[in-house]
């Protein structure tokens, strides 16, 4: 069983859970591994330098070098990674989490997140008082890897945006200042939107998970398109010119339908995961194309791409892989590959897609684990799927204390009751939690 790695890493609450001392114990953790060369990059939470600080001095002491590249997006850190030859790269962020989380990920080599046997090792290796110190302790380098990053993202577009007018909620994170350098670079009318770097308000009101706020700025400004990132930059919500949020189930879709029309979709095949609408699912059959499904989290999501063979995938979030150019998530890279298909097309037409009616419910709780293996949940699950035309999923989320419920089928109404059933149940377990 996992002690520190949920489904993107390690995650909690800054100085609490994610302490100096754990970020110093997981470098040293690496640096037995025999790590000789480690990049760190971060989002702008204001806990990002004291764990930044943390993993370093466990990297050193155990003779690795540190090459420190400041605030960038986590997919910038895959890409220098690979780049530069790195043993791993290691990104300081919560994600789409509050201001007061934080936590580390961790990419191999190749620049893809570490695999679950990885991750174990890792684990095993900090839960062990046994700290390495090496005869020659490595060197911390600061480098700018900014440009690098933009050149590699305007290489991908390959694409000229003049005329178009576009709109990007930073949320306060990662992207803050990469995302406008990129869109303007390629001639886009670009509006930025909380582009705050400071920190204590990374994705407050606003970003992938909150994108309601944009959207009024898109029409508002008259934009063809509004992106939304989260806090590090892997996820992008989309919204179309008439202020409409377009999600990560369609844009797989939209994608998918584009690379397989050009025959650029390798084995007509894409990877979603348990998450994805039926109606995604549905449309994407009728053009001949296989969705296979993962477990919830990008990681898991590139992992069965790579096992099928296929170059596309994603989550409804909006972390969205396109294998061509990274084996990660990337928000900006999404986006600028939308921004190419919308020269020709409105977003709102490529979007246009009969989905099943979703309906999502989280439940905050104290002891999600015990929730989640409590029999009067399953049993209130069974009785609840009895005779429902559609689908339900209960799942712990990876990252925060929170009970996911998901409803599905064609009846919005009977969806939501059946959530907000089970959710119920959830609560008056946890309500028995000491």
């Amino acid at each position: 069983m996992a002690i520190y790695f949920g489904t993107d890493g390690i995650r909690g609450v800054a100085n609490v859970q994610i302490t100096p001392d754990l970020a110093t114990r997981c470098g040293n953790a690496l640096a037995q591994m025999g790590a000789k060369k480690v990049l760190i990059g971060r989002d702008t939470r204001r806990s990002g330098d004291m764990i930044v600080c943390g993993l370093g001095a466990g990297l050193t002491s155990g003779g690795c070098d540190v090459v420190d590249v400041g605030i960038l997006p986590t997919p910038a850190v895959a890409y220098l990674t690979k780049k530069y030859e790195c043993d791993f790269g290691i990104v300081v962020s919560a994600s789409h989490n509050p201001p007061e989380y934080n936590g580390i990920k961790i990419f191999s080599s190749q620049g893809t997140k570490l695999c679950d046997q990885k991750e174990q090792l890792v684990e095993e290796l900090m839960a062990t008082s046994r700290f390495v110190q090496s005869d020659k302790v490595g060197r911390y380098i600061h480098f700018d890897g900014m440009a690098d990053y933009c050149s590699f993202l305007c290489d991908c577009a390959n694409a000229s945006f003049r005329g178009l007018k576009v709109a990007l909620d930073c949320s306060n994170g990662a992207t803050f200042k990469s995302a406008k350098q990129v869109f303007e670079k390629l001639g886009a009318k670009t509006f930025v939107f909380f582009s705050n770097s400071e920190g204590s308000d990374i994705n407050c009101g606003c970003g992938s998970t909150n994108p309601q706020t944009l959207a009024q700025k898109v029409v508002k400004l008259g934009c063809n398109v509004g992106f939304c990132f989260d806090g590090d930059g892997d996820r992008v919500v989309a919204v179309d010119e008439k202020g409409i949020v377009v999600d990560g189930d369609k844009i797989l879709y939209i994608l998918a339908k584009e690379m397989h029309a050009n025959g650029k979709l390798a084995k007509n095949g894409v990877v979603g995961t348990f998450h994805t609408n039926v109606g995604i699912e549905n449309q994407l059959a009728k053009l001949g194309i296989t969705l296979f499904r993962s477990d919830v989290g990008d990681k898991y999501v590139s992992n069965l791409m790579k096992t099928k063979g296929l170059c596309l995938g994603g989550e409804q979030s909006g972390h969205i892989v396109v294998s061509q150019f990274l084996g990660t998530g990337d928000g900006t890279l999404v986006a600028l590959l939308v921004c190419k298909l919308i020269q020709k097309t409105p977003l709102s037409k490529l979007a246009q897609t009969k989905l099943f009616k979703q309906v999502n419910v989280d439940v905050v709780v104290k002891d999600k684990m015990h929730v989640i293996n409590n029999d009067s949940l399953w049993q209130e699950i069974k009785k609840q799927t009895q005779g429902f035309d559609g689908r339900v999923m209960v799942r712990a989320s990876g990252t925060e204390p929170k009970i996911r419920v998901l409803a599905e089928s064609k009846n919005e109404g009977l969806s939501t009751q059946v959530a907000q059933n089970i959710a119920q149940v959830i609560r008056g377990i946890d309500e028995c939690v000491e």
